[in-house]
């Protein structure tokens, strides 16, 4: 739970500073005199002024005690009376471009942070799983296409685009995410065994899941659901099925009713199926603990999950896969970074837009309840995935603030275009409407978002 908090907090100040130092640093540069740089709101916890600022800046910096968000306070006629001396340097008083660059500077902040994150990813590297494939799901695309487990994928691309290496199961994983939130099919080069040996291409048609909500059942739909593992058992948790049965971690399941049991995969997608019909039946289980074989009598629990019923045993099912480094060199690193942080916004949109056209459920949205979990989770990981985590979510706060909602960075450069093209500023009657009815669409997102945060929470 500390972890959690210290990871979220942490996130959050970091986001906030580079999304407000942004505004600031091209305010200054622009010469807008900068009044405040506020990391928070509420009571002042510190503040202070440097001895050394910009020339003609005497900024205030604030730490507020509600680390929810940020501001830069500029110099600004209507917000009070400017001195005719200073007027010049008043955020309103700018050239319309000047005041473009200064409001788009956050959010662009934050998306180079995110390049620079996502590159540091690289640089230092990360163990991931090896692109080896698990049995299939029965009946999926990957097993239409005919994927039988055990593949390695080398390379993969869109349909239409050139074929790319796949480092690991997580860039197989992305580029699967793409295809199934774009629409388009998938081209995957493999060869028949995690050896190598000959190799193949095979096309999987994601084109066919348009519509579908990025959920874990639209993976399973695919049929690349995990990378090969051992169908090994590990932890069995007191009072399971698993422990009532007689398993005990480290056993190796063979076989389940006479059917052979590849992987771990496999295994998952046996147990799960047991309750498919509200029931679970008992089960032959043929097991090899230490070298000894013998057969064991076990029964799922059926058990809800999103709306289905699926069987579990109460243990972790499955060995370890294998890993391999997955690092870049500086330049190498700095351009996956550009691609990746383009390739988050470009979906993040996408997904937006399904949502505001009711195509994809608003049950995808996450609030801080979600984000402080993944903050928490990823920092236990260590320090490349914690970088990945912010990397995301620094591209996610960048793209939100551009959105033309009013209140929102991106609803002021709707200002400054409607000025560009007809020559004057919107009314200050439009203005006030207009930021009601962008409090009230962002109130009603952050409220269905915490709400999923609290119903997934619930289970």
């Amino acid at each position: 739970m500390l972890t959690t908090l210290i990871a979220f907090i942490a996130a959050l100040a970091i986001l906030i500073a580079v999304h407000e130092w942004g505004h600031y640093r091209v305010a200054v540069a622009c010469g807008v005199k900068v009044l405040r740089f506020s990391i928070g709101f509420g009571p002042a916890l510190a503040r202070w002024r440097p001895r050394r600022q910009h020339p003609g800046q005497d900024t205030e910096f604030v730490i507020g005690a509600i680390p929810l968000g940020g501001y830069v306070k500029m110099l600004d006629e209507r917000e009070a009376p400017v001195a005719a001396a200073e007027r010049d340097r008043a955020f309103n008083t700018q050239p319309l471009h000047a005041r473009a660059l200064v409001v788009a500077a956050g959010p662009v902040a934050n998306l180079v942070l995110a390049v620079l994150l996502y590159a540091a990813v690289g640089w230092i590297g990360v163990q991931e799983p090896r692109a080896v494939l698990a049995t299939p799901v029965a009946g999926s695309l990957a097993a239409q296409a005919g994927l039988q487990g055990g593949e390695l994928v080398r390379r993969g691309a869109l349909a239409g685009d050139e074929l790319q290496p796949l480092a690991s199961f997580e860039s197989l994983r992305w580029l699967l995410t793409r295809g199934a939130l774009d629409a388009q099919d998938v081209v995957l080069e493999v060869s028949a065994s995690a050896a190598g040996g000959r190799t193949h291409e095979l096309v999987l048609p994601l084109a066919t899941l348009r519509g579908r909500d990025p959920n874990p059942q639209l993976f399973r739909d695919i049929g690349i659901v995990a990378p090969l593992s051992r169908p090994l058992i590990g932890e069995v948790l007191p009072g399971g099925a698993a422990e009532r049965a007689g398993l005990r971690q480290g056993d190796l399941v063979l076989r389940i009713d006479g059917q052979a049991i590849a992987d771990g995969q496999q295994l998952r997608d046996r147990i799960r199926a047991a309750a498919r019909d509200g029931a679970s039946p008992v089960q032959s289980w043929e097991v090899e603990r230490a070298g000894r074989r013998f057969t064991l009598e076990l029964q799922p629990e059926a058990q809800q999950e999103q709306g289905r019923t699926i069987g579990r045993i109460g243990a972790m099912v499955g060995s370890a896969p294998e890993f391999v480094l997955v690092r870049s060199g500086p330049l190498d690193g700095l351009w996956s970074g550009v691609v990746r942080t383009w390739e988050v916004s470009a979906l993040s949109l996408r997904l937006l837009g399904r949502m505001a056209m009711g195509e994809v459920s608003l049950r995808n949205l996450s609030g801080p309840i979600a984000i402080a979990d993944y903050a928490g989770k990823s920092a236990s990981l260590g320090l490349t995935y914690y970088l990945a985590f912010l990397a995301f979510i620094s591209v996610s706060l960048g793209v939100l603030n551009l959105l033309p909602l009013p209140v929102l960075d991106g609803g002021h450069l709707m200002y400054y275009l409607w000025e560009a093209v007809t020559g004057r500023p919107v009314a200050g009657a439009w203005l006030e409407r207009l930021q009601y009815v962008g409090v009230a669409l962002l109130v009603a997102m952050m409220t269905i978002a915490m709400y999923n945060d609290v119903v997934n929470r619930l289970g």
